[in-house]
């Protein structure tokens, strides 16, 4: 929102400086982004060419005698080289000095010699002063314009520009009065309220105008008023100069009147030539397939979502957006027809943005005009026709407009202690609330306040408490240390929590992306997962394969990587970390880390790579892959791996020789891995390599407490470590871990890991009968052990095994 600071004083009587109108605004919440105080404007002063000679060796450039005033060059001519063609004795314009910036050529002036002459400055055109693009000669000012004075301040170029950051929920401030009437309110100065106009009105707008809309919140209200013999032109200087400033481009005085009023009074306008209108005018949805020619020259088509306002030729303007070429005024308009109207600010920003047009009008309909300056707002636009364009104004047409009923709302002025800190008194927050427009009714600690119209953004209590502090002053509030809890590092997650952002990490570091499925899928998979209950049906599903919550992570992530797949991506490896559901109650919800590979997107031999050697260039996933990652993620969240168990088989999704269940203990299920049943993959409509795991994170059991968060000084043994291998001969059944554990649990104090390094099935062995062959790693800690210390260490080691697996060393 940009306005100049001399249209800012139109509406608000201040001696405020620049500087603290900036301060201010941007106190009470209207964000100053930029200030331009037109100082490259100042150093140019009016000028007067004296004499215009030939240049002795250039055709197109003369040698100029200008003065410049008693102020310049002790009041001396100045000689300047000009080569504009208008350049003639008698001409006044603007004269850029010596050490002048020039902002069009983007210069700093210096006397230099041109063709042997010496120029002492130069006379500029409007396109050198960035006024304008023209170029084609200097600047030619009046007879009667000051010598010797500043030009900026005679051309208004010495106006600054202000700049704002205007959040949505302002509309009041899209308009200059606006922002004067909050500063009115913060004390910098008094808000001048204009009387209001006093039209001679002489008959009736002879043009019909309906509403035909099968929802009224689509056009609130509509006003329309003929003005008859118009004489249209350009709008006057002091107008086209604030346009400018806000970068407006100049039409024509009917034209730039309503874009003057969208930023002086935040109210758009709109005008048709009554002579282009035929028939009626009817706001109607458009029809499907409507075209309309609009003012920015392009053609838009139309549909019934779109609001629109049209005649017997068919649709003229696209309401509250933009008018249409074919109505628009120009000078040869005699009558013209000023809108004013309301219009349903969703629609209007749907429209907007389908459309794809960005206007000022969209800008503030969205947002929200004051419904109570419709009719005030056309009287004013009236009022401006007839000052600059004369005309005779008729009795304004005024449909479906019902009137403003304010929102009431019950506010104790104890919420601006509560809500800020502030020591506000009663009496100043309802001084303050009445400057800003809302009428307190009511004494004592509790009142009513009734919200005024041009503050839509205003509903409760908190909005009441935001107006008094914003006012008040937010830099009045006071800092206040946080509490001080008494702990340091204090846990503030919980585990859970905890639990959920290293799952995360830790798969992430592992190669593997994470994906967010939903949290619905079809029965049919419910029920491949161990899902389906009628409890966890849903009663209104956004789709028919979306109508059952689910029971697994996996139905998702497997459709998922197919899709990826499909697109040519065929080596996937995804996660997630989210909810599953086993019931309705909230004891049903699990947290579940879940992800699967597919393809070669193995954690060790990852896609097409010169070492591989199988065939097609990469190793397909396995179980293997899956159990790593399932692992990597308990392993994370610091449960003790030595106590984690892992059994063969897992759910029936999974490949029965090719899965296994993670436990701690017999009862504690951790999670499940492996590659997936050929069955279940043909049922989701699936197809390659693919293994993964599912890792419950809330049936990890809570962390012992320990004594203290600071970790223990490392401390390394001064002793070598000492591998010793052991072969088993035990029945084929057995599995390796078995072994392993038998073998860790012999002496934990100094084996320090067991290793399975070789498995042998053979008939010199037996029938029924395998080997496995591990390496223990011995970390001595008080002594170096003797042979002594390894034979009873080795004899606990064979007696363990032997006892809890049947096996025999081997020979």
């Amino acid at each position: 929102m940009k306005f100049t600071l001399s249209w800012l004083k139109d509406h608000l009587e201040t001696d405020a400086t620049l500087d603290q109108i900036c301060e201010r605004l941007t106190a009470i919440g209207l964000e100053v982004e930029d200030v331009d105080d037109k100082a490259a404007y100042k150093p140019f002063v009016i000028a007067k060419i004296l004499t215009a000679e030939q240049h002795p060796e250039a055709d197109r450039l003369r040698v100029l005698s200008v003065d410049a005033g008693p102020d310049v060059n002790g009041g001396k001519p100045l000689q300047i080289v000009c080569g504009a063609p208008n350049a003639r004795a008698g001409l006044i314009g603007a004269l850029a000095r010596p050490g002048d910036y020039v902002p069009g050529l983007d210069v700093t002036l210096g006397v230099g010699k041109i063709r042997g002459v010496e120029s002492h400055g130069m006379m500029c055109s409007e396109k050198e002063l960035n006024m304008s693009d023209e170029h084609n000669g200097i600047i030619d000012l009046p007879e009667n314009a000051p010598v010797g004075t500043s030009f900026a301040a005679y051309a208004g170029l010495d106006d600054p520009m202000i700049e704002i950051n205007l959040t949505p929920n302002r509309p009041d401030c899209t308009s200059i009065y606006g922002i004067a009437r909050d500063l009115a309110a913060s004390g910098l100065g008094t808000l001048k309220v204009p009387a209001a106009p006093a039209l001679k009105l002489e008959g009736e707008t002879t043009v019909g105008l309906t509403i035909d809309l099968d929802d009224e919140k689509l056009c609130p209200g509509f006003g329309l008023r003929l003005v008859r013999g118009v004489k249209n032109g350009p709008s006057p200087a002091w107008m086209q100069t604030r346009l400018k400033a806000i970068g407006l481009r100049p039409i024509n005085a009917l034209v730039d009147i309503t874009n003057y009023m969208t930023f002086d009074q935040g109210r758009p306008m709109h005008v048709f030539d009554a002579a282009k209108v035929k028939g009626d005018l009817t706001v109607r949805r458009a029809k499907e397939g409507e075209t309309v020619l609009a003012l920015d020259t392009r053609e838009y088509k139309l549909g019934p979502n779109n609001v629109v306002i049209a005649d017997d030729n068919g649709v003229e303007s696209i309401g509250g957006i933009m008018g249409g070429e074919h109505s628009g005024c120009d000078e040869n308009t005699v009558d013209v027809l000023i809108e004013s109207a309301l219009w349903d600010p969703i629609n209007i920003a749907k429209s907007g943005r389908t459309l794809g047009i960005i206007t000022d009008a969209r800008y503030r309909f969205e947002r929200g005009v004051d419904p109570e300056y419709m009719v005030p707002g056309l009287d004013r636009t009236t009022q401006l026709v007839l000052d600059l364009c004369g005309g005779t104004p008729a009795n304004e047409k005024i449909v479906g407009y019902k009137g403003y009923e304010a929102k009431t709302v019950d506010f104790p002025f104890s919420e601006v202690k509560r809500l800020t800190g502030l020591e506000v008194s009663t009496d100043e927050s309802r001084e303050i609330l009445t400057r800003l427009g809302f009428t307190v009714e009511g004494s004592g600690e509790r009142v009513s306040v009734k919200i005024p119209s041009w503050r839509p953004d205003v509903d409760g209590k908190a909005d009441l408490v935001e107006e008094v502090m914003r006012i008040h002053g937010v830099d009045n509030i006071k800092p206040e240390p946080l509490e001080n809890l008494g702990t340091v590092n204090g846990k503030i997650l919980t585990t859970l929590q905890i639990r959920t952002r290293t799952a995360k990490r830790a798969l992430a570091s592992r190669g593997m992306l994470e994906a967010v499925t939903w949290s619905f899928i079809s029965e049919d998979q419910a029920k491949l997962f161990g899902g389906g209950s009628a409890a966890l049906k849903l009663a209104n599903p956004i789709a028919a394969d979306m109508s059952d919550m689910r029971p697994s992570l996996l139905p998702g992530l497997l459709t998922a990587a197919q899709r990826n797949a499909d697109k040519g991506f065929g080596d996937v490896a995804i996660f997630e970390v989210s909810g599953t559901y086993e019931n309705d109650t909230p004891e049903g919800q699990r947290r579940v880390a879940g992800g699967i590979r597919r393809g070669t997107a193995s954690i060790n031999g990852a896609g097409r790579m010169w070492s591989n050697t199988t065939k097609g260039g990469g190793k397909p996933v396995d179980v293997y892959d899956a159990k790593a990652d399932a692992l990597a993620v308990i392993e994370a969240c610091g449960l003790p791996m030595g106590n984690v168990q892992i059994e063969q088989g897992g759910p029936s999704w999974y490949h029965p020789g090719r899965s296994g269940t993670i436990k701690m203990g017999p009862k504690v299920i951790l999670g499940t891995f492996g590659e997936f049943h050929p069955k279940t993959l043909a049922a989701l409509d699936v197809s390659g390599a693919l293994a993964g795991f599912e890792i419950y994170l809330d049936a990890m059991p809570e962390p012992k407490k320990k004594a203290t968060r600071t970790k223990p000084g490392l401390e390394l043994s001064p002793f070598q470590v000492v591998k010793r291998d052991f072969a088993f001969v035990v029945g084929s059944q057995v599995e390796a871990g078995a072994i392993v554990k038998a073998a860790t649990s012999a002496d934990r104090k100094l084996i320090t890991g067991v290793n399975v390094f070789d498995v042998f099935e053979g008939a010199s062995l037996g029938e029924g009968k395998k080997s496995i062959a591990i390496e223990v790693l011995i970390q001595p800690v008080d002594k170096t052990l003797t042979d002594e210390d390894f034979e009873a260490l080795t004899g606990k080691i064979v007696a363990n095994v032997e006892k809890t697996t049947g096996g025999v060393l081997r020979a």
